[in-house]
């Protein structure tokens, strides 16, 4: 028998906790297979890292070395980020994108150490200097959540000219190295509908998912701990002690989950673990477990994650980016 457990914390003056518990049946027959209708956006072929809609309908796609690309509610090419051509202006390595409600493109340009603003139509306008980010994400009321490899707390949250206003969320303890500890906690940055705040953590042993209000209080903790994932976290721990033992090298830990959405329809949490799609309530009760295909029956591994009415939008960072049909009910 395989054990899901999700639990909820309080961060403060004070802590509490539940624990949410569902017992799943084994094997394989837990996964169902969703097959994608269509390759779409054909020109985005790699290195897909976010895949975003503003509110005029447009779609915005970031992809690591080239930059982010525009296109209309049809798919149709409108425009590049940075529009400015010269290569001083490029972005280096785009590991991240969100859209405000005017339209304004924020970047996490690892490489730069920086989040870059882009005007809808691709003028760089301004730059907020970030070490290391991972991931941004709008908080709105000119706020912007950044999480970075190099920050103390998980989530530091600027204001609307890159002054820092507060930091939030502390780093699990995994290492007694502090600087392979805080690797270990890198993560990625999603919100809901009701502007909460998905901390997804990409190196941890166990698939974890921490949810905040944009002020900082945690309510909420998914950790994936199925008998299917035992050996992968077991793994994952003997390289970070792997990893303690070095004293030359970059550190080199494996990606355990990839990106987290939240379904704005009903607030369910999808995390991509592999080839899979984990479907979660809001409660963290298990919906489903979905192997995800190119319409050639190629698995795919998911970088980025976009829910729209009637369908799922899945890219991928060797194959671009796919239309797949929405499950219609939780796995039986």
């Amino acid at each position: 028998m395989m054990q899901l457990s999700a639990r909820a914390t309080r961060q403060g003056t004070a802590m509490a906790a539940a624990v949410l518990a569902a017992a799943l049946s084994a094997g394989a027959a837990l996964d169902s297979e969703i097959i994608a209708r269509a390759r779409v956006f054909p020109s985005i072929t790699s290195g897909v890292t976010a895949v975003r809609r503003d509110a005029t309908g447009r779609y915005v796609i970031l992809t690591e070395r080239t930059g982010v690309w525009i296109f209309d509610g049809k798919g149709h090419p409108l425009g590049h980020a940075p529009a400015d051509p010269a290569p001083s202006a490029a972005i280096l390595f785009g590991a991240d994108l969100d859209v405000d409600d005017q339209g304004r493109i924020y970047v996490a340009d690892r490489a730069k150490n920086a989040i870059e603003v882009f005007s809808p139509d691709g003028r760089l306008v301004s730059q907020f200097r970030v070490a290391g980010p991972t991931s941004v994400a709008v908080l709105g009321n000119g706020e912007l959540a950044v999480a970075s490899l190099s920050s103390a707390k998980l989530v530091i949250v600027l204001g609307s000219e890159g002054q820092v206003v507060r930091e939030f969320g502390e780093p699990e303890q995994v290492s007694g190295r502090a600087e392979l500890n805080r690797y270990a906690n890198i993560g990625r940055l999603c919100r809901d509908s009701a502007g909460r705040l998905y901390y997804s953590f990409t190196y941890l042993p166990e698939p974890t998912v921490r949810r905040y209000s944009r002020f900082g209080y945690s309510d909420f903790q998914l950790v994936v701990s199925t008998q299917d994932y035992v050996a992968a976290s077991m793994a994952a721990r003997k390289a970070i002690v792997r990893e303690e033992g070095r004293t030359k090298g970059n550190l080199d830990l494996h990606v355990i989950l990839g990106p987290v959405a939240v379904d704005p329809a009903n607030g369910d949490i999808w995390l991509a673990i592999g080839g899979r799609l984990l479907r979660y309530g809001p409660d963290g009760s298990e919906m489903g477990s979905y192997l995800i295909y190119t319409p050639e029956e190629a698995r795919i591994e998911a970088s980025a994650v976009l829910f729209e009415p009637g369908r799922i939008l899945v890219g991928s960072g060797q194959l671009g980016i796919f239309d797949l049909p929405r499950p219609t009910g939780p796995n039986p």
